[in-house]
C-alpha cells in the first residue's frame, strides 16, 4: 500500500503531491500539478483511481487519473460548472460528483463516466440557499445532506434529500430540512463509521453537533452540541471542516480565529466529550486525517504552512511532529491510500 497526499494551493494555481510514511507520518515531496483558476475542493473516487478538483475562478472541475505507482495525476478532462464550488464528494458508488455552491446557493450532481471523467451539464442543479457548504450521501447511498451556514441570508439549516443512485436525481426528503435552534450555521459533517450518527461543524456557533440518522427515513435529529472553544474566549472565531478517525474514536474540528484544532472523544453511545484545543497554523481552513487514523495534517490558510500531528490512540491528544511550507492559500488536504 502507498499513501499520497494532495494539497490544493489556491494562490499559486497548483496541487502539491506528497508521499506519506504511515510509520512516522513524515511527508516526502513528490512534485506538483498545474491547476490554474484557484483550485480548492478535492475528492477521490471510492476506488481511489481518480481525483477531482474544483477550480473556483475558472468555474470548472478537472478529472485526473491517479497513478498508483507514484501518485502522479494525469488530466483526463475538464468540465464547466454552473458556479464556483466550495465542496465536492462522490456518491458511494463513484458514479456521480456531488457539489455545493456557497455563493450560488445550489447543490449539483454531475455524472461520472467509466473512464473517470466528470461530464457536464449537471443532471441536477437544485436551488437551496446562500451558504450551501457541503454535499454528501449517507453510507447506504439513499440520502443526501447539504448544510447551509447562517451568514447573511443563509437558511441556517441542513437540507435533506432522497438520492436516486441509478439516475443521480435528488428529491427533498420529509421533512426537507432540519434547523438548529440557534444561528449556529452548520457547515461540514462526517459520518460515524459504524453508527447511524453524523457530526456537524457549526461555522457561526463555533461548535459541533451530533445528529442521529434514522436509517428508515434518512431524517436527522440533534442530540448534543459542544463548543469548540475554551471557556472565556471572546474573540472572533469560526469553525471550518470536521473529520472523524477511521475507528470512530475521535472527532476534530478546527477553529479559525483561535487557530486551533478542537478534539472530542466519542463515547460508546456516540456522545462527545471535549478534549480541549491544540494550537495549529493561522486560519486552519483545511485538514485531513490519514487512513490509518494515526496522523492529522492541518493547513494554515494565512501562514502557508502544513502542520503535521500524531494522534494518540489512547487519549486523542495531538502532538505536532513537523511543519511544512506549502505556499499561498492552501485550501484542501486530501489523503489517498492506494
Amino acid at each position: 500500500m502507498a499513501f499520497y497526499m494532495y494539497v490544493s494551493i489556491s494562490g499559486e494555481g497548483k496541487l502539491l503531491r506528497f508521499a506519506m510514511d504511515p510509520s512516522d507520518g513524515s511527508l516526502e515531496p513528490l512534485g506538483e500539478t498545474e491547476a490554474p483558476g484557484r483550485p480548492a475542493p478535492m475528492t477521490a473516487s471510492p476506488d481511489r483511481r481518480f481525483v477531482y478538483v474544483g477550480r473556483r475562478d475558472d468555474l470548472e472541475v478537472s478529472s485526473y487519473a491517479l497513478d498508483s505507482g507514484n501518485g502522479d495525476l494525469e488530466l483526463i478532462c475538464t468540465a464547466g460548472l454552473e458556479s464556483d464550488p466550495c465542496y465536492m464528494s462522490t456518491d458511494r458508488a463513484g458514479n456521480y460528483l456531488l457539489t455545493a455552491y456557497y455563493n450560488a446557493g445550489h447543490a449539483a450532481v454531475h455524472s461520472i463516466g467509466d473512464d473517470g471523467a466528470v461530464a457536464g451539464p449537471p443532471v441536477e442543479w437544485v436551488a437551496t440557499g446562500t451558504g450551501a457548504h457541503c454535499f454528501q450521501t449517507d453510507p447506504t447511498n439513499r440520502y443526501g445532506y447539504v448544510p447551509h451556514i447562517a451568514a447573511g441570508p443563509g437558511p441556517n439549516a441542513i437540507f435533506q434529500f432522497r438520492f436516486d443512485a441509478e439516475t443521480g436525481h435528488i428529491m427533498p426528503n420529509d421533512p426537507p430540512r432540519v434547523s438548529p435552534e440557534n444561528p449556529d450555521g452548520p457547515r461540514h459533517f462526517c459520518f460515524h463509521p459504524s453508527r447511524d450518527i453524523i457530526y456537524v461543524s457549526n461555522e457561526q456557533g463555533c461548535s459541533v453537533t451530533g445528529y442521529n440518522l434514522d436509517p428508515a427515513t434518512g431524517g436527522l435529529s440533534p442530540f448534543q452540541t459542544l463548543s469548540t472553544l475554551p471557556e472565556g474566549f471572546g474573540e472572533r472565531n469560526s469553525c471550518s471542516q470536521i473529520q472523524i478517525t477511521p475507528n470512530g474514536k475521535y472527532v476534530y474540528a478546527p477553529n479559525r480565529g483561535h487557530d486551533s484544532i478542537a478534539g472530542f472523544a466519542v463515547g460508546d453511545n456516540g456522545r462527545l466529550a471535549a478534549l480541549g484545543q491544540t494550537p495549529s497554523e493561522a486560519v486552519p481552513r483545511a485538514f485531513g486525517i490519514d487512513p490509518t487514523g494515526s496522523y492529522l495534517y492541518s493547513a494554515g490558510l494565512e501562514s502557508g504552512k502544513l502542520a503535521a500531528f500524531h494522534i494518540d490512540d489512547g487519549s486523542g491528544a495531538l502532538e505536532r511532529i513537523s511543519t511544512y511550507e506549502v505556499g499561498q492559500g492552501p485550501m484542501w488536504v486530501l489523503i489517498v491510500e492506494v
